[in-house]
Order: structure tokens, then sequence, then C-alpha cells
């Protein structure tokens, strides 16, 4: 089932789309796609639902994400391309909530950014308390699967100290949907294409079979030290690719420039990178 949140920021309502891609509407269900409306939403048939005329614009799939827990590095080749070690234990920092923004929305420079960058990564939502989890036992805490871009400033990220966190959080730097896929659509989480074009040229290829660290492995480990709670979104790591390793010369985003990324059984984002500009008290999610 694909679960989605459609409609202007901060109004989206809850759907589910259907096997001819339409979106059913939920709101006679479920007020929101939440963590605690999950079951409930998932309990109903799509041809029970009124169809959603047009094509709005989806939001992040689920409300109520309630922390972003990120591992980098997680390929080989690209902790090789980032000239970085590669990981012998999970890479983990966090990306702040206000980042969260729709699939299709734009993504903003922070000010005075010359190294944004774009990482496409399979993203995890939990569905259960996770404590001390057995790998074994990992991935019946899943709810769902997301298609996500963890947009990097890689100045921020590396030159202003070691906190990884600095050059991830931006505003509109993580772009997530179209859909929550459940876990019975997906299948294995390890053996889903990737992809994300700039401009039409293609960026990254890859698939998550060649993780460094499965999504069980890591869902365990990480309970070992956070707890994770129903709605939490982890973000996996990106195959390599990344503007940062390009050679013979990096390639950074710049206002104007476009990106399409999938990620097999996922859906597709385009996000066109904008300058920053003041948001005020603007709604992102």
């Amino acid at each position: 089932m694909k679960l989605c949140r459609y409609g202007p920021r901060g109004s989206e309502k809850p759907g589910i789309v259907d096997a001819e891609g339409h979106i059913r509407d939920l709101s006679d269900v479920v007020e929101d796609i939440t963590p605690a409306t999950l079951a409930i939403a998932r309990a109903v048939h799509p041809d029970q639902l009124p169809v959603v005329q047009g094509t709005p614009r989806y939001g992040v799939p689920l409300k109520g994400i309630g922390k972003i827990v990120a591992i980098g590095l997680n390929y080989e080749d690209h902790a090789i391309e980032s000239n970085l070690p590669i990981p012998t234990e999970p890479v983990v920092f966090m990306k702040a909530l206000s980042a969260l923004t729709g699939p299709n929305d734009e993504v903003m420079l922070p000010k005075d950014s010359t190294h944004g960058d774009w990482e496409v990564e399979l993203g995890v939502i939990i569905g259960k308390t996770c404590r001390y989890v057995e790998e074994a036992d990992a991935l019946d805490h899943v709810a769902g699967y997301v298609l996500a871009n963890d947009v990097s400033e890689r100045f921020n990220q590396k030159q202003r100290g070691t906190q990884w966190s600095k050059g991830k959080g931006h505003d509109t730097f993580c772009p997530v949907g179209p859909w929550l896929v459940t876990p019975d659509e997906v299948g294995d989480p390890q053996d889903l294409d990737m992809s994300l074009d700039v401009n039409g040229q293609r960026m990254q290829t890859g698939n998550t079979k060649t993780m460094i660290f499965t999504v069980k492995q890591i869902i365990a480990y990480l309970s070992q030290y956070v707890t994770l709670f129903p709605g939490d979104l982890i973000i996996t790591g990106t195959p390599p690719g990344v503007g940062e390793g390009k050679k013979p010369d990096a390639i950074f985003l710049k206002p104007g420039d476009e990106m399409t990324l999938s990620i097999a059984k996922l859906g597709t984002q385009t996000q066109t990178v904008a300058a920053w500009r003041h948001l005020g008290d603007e709604v992102l999610t």
C-alpha cells in the first residue's frame, strides 16, 4: 500500500495511491497520516475511497515524524569518493526536523552556499518502539519505506568543525516522499535500484544491496543508543556519485538546477534548487 499526504503546505489531506496511480481521499477515515492512524489507514481498500481530481502537491507522507536519524558513508564507493575511511560501525548523525519538505518542493540553498550537494537515500519509517532490538526482529518494527534526498552543504558539513548536522539540517534539506510504502509491497529492502539525475544528467546509480550495513543491522544498532519511536525516520546512506566526489572537478548545486531521484517501488522526486530567501513563519512540510 502507498500512503500519502496531498494538498497545500500546512493543509495536507490523507490519501492512498491506488494501483493505477490515482490518489484516493482518506479524509473520511482518518484526519491525517500519523503514527497513530497508520494501522487504520492500512486497513482501508482504495476502491472504497473517492478519487482526487487533478494533480495536487504531495507533502511529506507522514505527519508526526519525531526525529530523523541518518547513517553516513554506508556505501563503500561513497566513502572512497569522500576520501574517508570505510566505516567499521555505522556513522550516525541527526538531521533537523525543520529540514523536512515535500518531495517535489524546491530545495533552498542556505545563505552564501558554495557546496550544495545531493544524496538519494532509502528512508525507513519506524512502526513500533525499538529498544535493544535484535537483528532478526528488526524489520518487524518497520511501518514502511520512503524515498529521501539527504541534501547537504559540504562546506558547512566538513569545514565548520566535526558536526555533520551543520551542513545537513538547513531548511528544505530533507525532501521525503511521494509515498510511504508498506513493507508488504516493498519486499526485500536490500534489493532496490536507486538513481539521481541533475539537470537530466545521471549522477548516482546504485542498489541497496551494496549497503555496508543493512536496514535490519542499522535498526538493531541504533536501538542500543537511542529509543526509536513510531514515526521516527531513518535515512540509510547514499551510493557513489555525489557532486563532491566528481572528477576531475567537484560539481555543486546552484539556483535553477533540477534534481530528479527515484528508488524502485518508492516513486520519484523532482526538486528545483533555489537561492536563499527569508521564509518567516512559512510551513515547509
